[in-house]
Order: structure tokens, then C-alpha cells, then sequence
């Protein structure tokens, strides 16, 4: 009989050690987490598992990727506040180099990856209600009296900030002088009925809560929210002038150095220019910036002239001061505006 309890205790213990062996491998393998901005949700969730596959065919291992997203300060902010990403994906140069300015990213991150950091971007368009009930077909018809808009806040979402770049640099080639161009400005503030902190919030506003007639977005952004919700509920119209959106990535250096994942998180950014990945970029309607993909995708992207925000009015230090601080441009033309007088 103490032979059979000796036993049974025996292969207890093994198996319970067998058990804690694989919790203990599990808890070992590296975990990647990304931060980033909130559009670009759709993009990673595909990207992430491709990316383990074609690693775990060259390395001959696996790792867990962790994602992180919402309106781009807010996610700089917890970044430099101790969130310990290895990896982040933003579209302001400013916002990457406040982690620079951090230690926690290299200086030469833009020249660390092909095209300064950029693997692909997108363009600030329109989405309408199909059928396109107001005749929106530009920056002119948002100050109309009839019309509503939907963008995110330009003071905690980079999106937000494009949506308004966008409109102000297509006033600024209208209107000769600088009082003009802030009269149309606060005339398409006065038909902003709400401004939700991020892209993501102000895409749900218009196409699941009904506000608004037309949403200022990301060409991804707004063509995934026409692909979701049918052709038959919604269009994409592209203006005459709008802003480019770059997709900018970065390791941080500091946190990947800190968990060992250095390896695994520059292989992560470097495919992103694999054409796996270019393709799946484009499938999300970003335009790649291979352009043998760009052209095989061409029929996604209709041409519309751009501008680089930098180019445009200045590196973003000086925008920021210009239109964003608090009672800077943005503010004054916001409040203005709700003094409209219909």
C-alpha cells in the first residue's frame, strides 16, 4: 500500500513540475508591446500575426505582441511617463522626438529604417453619407449653415490636427488675406457640433451615433468605416488639397535594451517594408511607399493633390505655438466661433 501512495505522490509531483515547467517557458517568452496612435488598430491587428510567422520561419521562435492605441498625445505622454513600449507608431515627428528629448528613443531613429522612418501613409478626405445628400465636395461646403462637421480634437489628436491643417492651408490658397482665411476657419468651427479626442472616437460618433453630415479622416480610416459598414451606407470624396499623413515608427531604444527584445522589436519595424506587408498596408488603404505596390493598388487610391504639413507651415514646435497651445489660434477661432450669430 506505501508503494502505491509513494507512487501516486511520485508522478503527482512530476506532472506538477511538468506543469510549472510550461507556465515558467510561457512567462519567459518576450512580450513586444507597440503604442500607437488609434487609426492604425486595423492595420496591426493583421500585421502581427504575419510578422510571428515570418519570424518564427527565420529565428525558429515565437514571442507575444502587445498593442496599445488612442489619440496619439495621450499616447506620447504615457510613453514618457513610464508606459514601457518597445515599439511606437505615430505620425508627428514632434511627438517621437519628445522621446528623444526622454532618452528613450535613439536620435537617428528616422535614419535607422528606410524612407526616414515612414513605410507607408495616408491623406485627409471626406466620408459622406452615401448617395452624398448636402453635395459635399470640398473644404468650401464645410462652412455652409446646413452642414455639420465631425473631426477629432487638433489638441489631443494628431488627426485632429491634419483635419485643420487641411481646411486652413486650402483657405490660406483661397482668400488673399489672413482675415478671410480665419473667417472661413471659425465658419467651419461653428458646425463642429463635438470634437472627440481622438480619430477613432470621432469615426464612431459619425458613422454608429448619427452626428454630423460629413467626417474629416484618414483615407484608412474612412474607407475601412465605408468597407464595415456596406456600400451602401457610406463614400469616401476627396477634396482638391489636403494633407499628407505620415505613419512614422521608432524602437524605443531605452525599454528594449531594458527587456531584451531589441532583436525581435527591430525585426518587427524592418518588415514593414517587406512586401508582405506593403501589400497588407495597402488592403488598409494606406499608400504604400513601395511603389511597385502603390501601383498594383492604384484603383484604391483616386489622386488628390498634397502637402506636407512641415513644408507648409513650419516644423511642428512652431504649429504647435502658432495654432494648438492653449488660447493659441485654434482656441481663439473655436471660441469666435461660437459666437457666430446665425
Amino acid at each position: 500500500m506505501r508503494q502505491v501512495i509513494f507512487l501516486m505522490l511520485f508522478f503527482f509531483v512530476a506532472s506538477v513540475a511538468v506543469v510549472t515547467g510550461k507556465a515558467l517557458q510561457e512567462a519567459e517568452k518576450s512580450v513586444l508591446l507597440n503604442v500607437s496612435y488609434d487609426v492604425i488598430r486595423d492595420f496591426y491587428k493583421e500585421y502581427n500575426p504575419l510578422f510571428r510567422r515570418f519570424y518564427q520561419t527565420q529565428q525558429g521562435e515565437d514571442f507575444m505582441i502587445s498593442q496599445s492605441h488612442g489619440g496619439a498625445s495621450k499616447q506620447v505622454l504615457s510613453v514618457a511617463n513610464g508606459l514601457p513600449a518597445d515599439v511606437v507608431t505615430l505620425t508627428q515627428t514632434n511627438d517621437i522626438e519628445v522621446l528623444v528629448g526622454k532618452g528613450l528613443v535613439a536620435a537617428d531613429w528616422a535614419q535607422a529604417l528606410p524612407n526616414n522612418a515612414v513605410p507607408f501613409g495616408s491623406v485627409m478626405v471626406l466620408l459622406v453619407k452615401k448617395g452624398n445628400p448636402k453635395r459635399i465636395y470640398d473644404w468650401s461646403d464645410l462652412v455652409r449653415e446646413n452642414v455639420k462637421v465631425i473631426f477629432a480634437n487638433p489638441k489631443t489628436s494628431a488627426n485632429g490636427r491634419f483635419a485643420y491643417l487641411s481646411a486652413f492651408a486650402y483657405a490660406e490658397r483661397a482668400f488673399p488675406d489672413e482675415q478671410q482665411v480665419h473667417d472661413f476657419m471659425r465658419r467651419l468651427l461653428r458646425n463642429v457640433p463635438v470634437l472627440e479626442a481622438g480619430a477613432r472616437g470621432a469615426t464612431i460618433s459619425f458613422t454608429k451615433r448619427n452626428l454630423g453630415d460629413v467626417l474629416i479622416a484618414p483615407e484608412n480610416e474612412a474607407a475601412l468605416a465605408a468597407q464595415a459598414f456596406g456600400a451602401d451606407s457610406f463614400e469616401v470624396i476627396y477634396p482638391s488639397y489636403s494633407a499628407y499623413t505620415p505613419v512614422l515608427v521608432a524602437e524605443v531604444n531605452k525599454n528594449t535594451a531594458m527587456n531584451g527584445t531589441q532583436q525581435q522589436a527591430r525585426a518587427y519595424l524592418r518588415y514593414l517594408w517587406s512586401e508582405p506587408a506593403q501589400e497588407l498596408a495597402a488592403k488598409k488603404y494606406f499608400r504604400p511607399s513601395n511603389e511597385k505596390i502603390f501601383k498594383k493598388y492604384t484603383a484604391l487610391f483616386p489622386s488628390v493633390e498634397t502637402f506636407d504639413v512641415n513644408e507648409k507651415f513650419g516644423n511642428w514646435q512652431t504649429i504647435n505655438q502658432r495654432h494648438f497651445v492653449d488660447n493659441a489660434l485654434f482656441d481663439r477661432l473655436y471660441i469666435a466661433a461660437q459666437n457666430i450669430k446665425e
